[in-house]
């Protein structure tokens, strides 16, 4: 009697969701699928060795990916970026100086709407402004991932012209800057650079 025994490694499924797929370029579902090895007989899995690791495979053309293929943003991640980025920079900026000021919040509103929400008006960014709380750290860290550094300077200008609408910045507006381009990847001397440049471009 033959009797066929050895090691084969099983997947289960262990997640779901969706992900930017290099091969299909573009965004697919993709499944979390971890391994393990077994001990078997007649092809039968009857004693759990240990683990074979874990992948994530796109549903749709079955390639294969490490993990960290999930911390890339998918297309609609990216297309939602700039505008959140924006929102949560500007009502930064605005707390922490000219939250009242007419200029300061024309000027937020046209730059949240300019990135992508052209329905943001008064009412949004005062309601915005009410919150307790915004996250400015993960839409922030989502736009740094898509930014070389000319549009992370170009970013922080903009939230600079934000302050900057009705007179010069504040301490807590210039720490407010600060905090934002640490978000977006900038070091203290490329913030204190494009902080100078656009200060003295409002001035002349």
């Amino acid at each position: 009697m033959l009797i066929f025994f050895g090691l084969r490694v099983f997947y289960r499924a262990a997640g779901q969701g969706m992900f930017h797929c290099q091969r299909c370029g573009g965004d697919r579902e993709y499944r979390v699928r971890v391994g393990r090895r077994w001990f078997t007989l007649f092809f039968i899995p009857i004693i759990p060795i240990n683990k074979a690791g874990q992948h994530v495979q796109c549903a749709v053309c079955g390639t294969r990916y490490r993990m960290d293929v999930l911390s890339l943003p998918t297309t609609a991640q990216m297309k939602e970026a700039l505008p959140a980025g924006t929102r949560a920079a500007a009502i930064a900026m605005l707390r922490a100086g000219g939250r009242n000021s007419t200029p300061a919040r024309r000027r937020a509103i046209d730059a949240v709407r300019g990135a992508g929400l052209p329905d943001y008006d008064e009412a949004v960014l005062d309601a915005d402004l009410s919150e307790s709380a915004m996250d400015l750290a993960r839409p922030l860290n989502r736009l740094m991932m898509q930014f070389a550094l000319p549009g992370t300077e170009w970013f922080l200008a903009e939230v600079v012209r934000i302050g900057l609408a009705d007179g010069m910045l504040s301490d807590d507006e210039r720490q407010a800057a600060r905090e934002i381009a640490a978000q977006i990847g900038m070091t203290p001397a490329q913030a204190r650079g494009v902080i100078t440049m656009t200060e003295e471009g409002a001035s002349a």
